[in-house]
């Protein structure tokens, strides 16, 4: 598959990160060329994490890194010269950590947006795709949809709304042709830095500990594959390709449209390490986090084409593999 010939270079921001590290590789096998900007705060292991020396793959003659903070004015117009398109995927993303440093939080979240999103209206780019957050929407009925009212419950999820409604004004006030994408939990290869339970039991059961539960597990999440998230990215990126869209295509549910509860997660991630006869142990339930959440997708399905692939057992399977024996642990998988 070749890129649009209105889109070949994309940049994306926070490159190196989970997902990042997974779009770099799923665009370049599409015979995009990237550039990626990323601070190195949390680069995931197949990156230097030395800013002065070269960087591990997925570098190819197609990928350029430029070390530097979303924050910085001059890094960002250095970042969007010449560039297509943004992927803005940038961003502090533990609920907990945004609770505790609130300011740090806003600033990269909200103001390297912004930022961001000044120097595309001025570079005449007019193509952003923003990576949103279900933390947006707080504690609503599910499944929950774009026509929902938000209601966050975390600073994260506040810093993510103030993301949303920036890419809505510049789209209004500036015509920056923008979509964002609210995203489930994310998981998939690359994640051993992303703040979420999911990689947080895969880790513990990797090490024989007990999985520690928040509240009484019945809370529910929608969890999604990176290479699912990478799809819905490059088919908003299509869809900007061909020109302007309507308010219809600003904001869209991207998940795997199936709710699982937490404790449903520590069993299959249990069955996959029963060598090791993991438990699980039960803690007070924590501020800001959602009781239920899972995603209605038929608006992305409709109009963007998109269609998760990957079902939660066949992609922890998977990532078992790759995780787990990548260390030298045997387990029965």
């Amino acid at each position: 598959m070749t890129p649009s010939p209105t889109l070949n270079t994309i940049l994306i921001t926070g490159g190196c990160g989970f997902i990042g590290t997974n779009l770099v590789k799923y665009l370049t096998q599409r015979h995009y060329k990237v550039r990626i900007l990323d601070n190195l705060s949390t680069p995931s292991s197949i990156w230097t994490t030395d800013p002065h020396s070269s960087p591990q793959p997925p570098l190819t003659q197609s990928t350029e890194l430029l070390v530097g903070d979303i924050r910085d004015p001059e890094v960002i117009n250095k970042a969007v010269e010449g560039i297509d398109a943004v992927v803005h995927l940038a961003a502090r993303a533990s609920v907990v950590e945004s609770l505790k440093n609130p300011k740090e939080n806003w600033d990269a979240n909200v103001n390297g947006t912004l930022n961001l999103l000044e120097a595309c209206r001025y570079k005449g780019i007019g193509k952003f795709i923003f990576a949103s957050s279900n933390a947006v929407l707080g504690e609503q009925p599910p499944p929950v949809d774009e026509s929902k009212i938000p209601r966050p419950l975390s600073l994260y999820g506040a810093s993510k709304l103030a993301g949303e409604a920036l890419c809505s004004t510049y789209y209004h006030s500036f015509g920056l042709n923008t979509i964002s994408l609210r995203f489930a939990n994310c998981y998939g290869p690359h994640s051993e830095y992303n703040p979420s339970v999911l990689t947080r039991f895969m880790d513990w059961a990797r090490q024989g500990k007990p999985l520690t539960v928040y509240g009484d597990g019945n809370q529910t999440r929608d969890f999604v594959h990176a290479n699912d998230v990478c799809q819905a990215i490059h088919l908003a990126l299509t869809a900007l390709a061909s020109g302007p869209k309507t308010q219809d295509f600003l904001l869209f549910q991207i998940a795997s449209g199936v709710e699982t509860s937490v404790n449903e997660l520590a069993d299959l991630i249990r069955k996959l390490a029963a060598d090791h006869q993991i438990s699980v142990i039960y803690e007070p339930r924590r501020k800001g986090e959602i009781e239920r959440n899972y995603s209605d997708i038929n608006k992305a399905r409709k109009l963007l084409g998109f269609e998760p692939k990957i079902t939660l057992k066949a992609g922890l399977e998977t990532l078992c593999k790759l995780t787990w024996l990548s260390t030298n642990q045997q387990h029965t998988i």
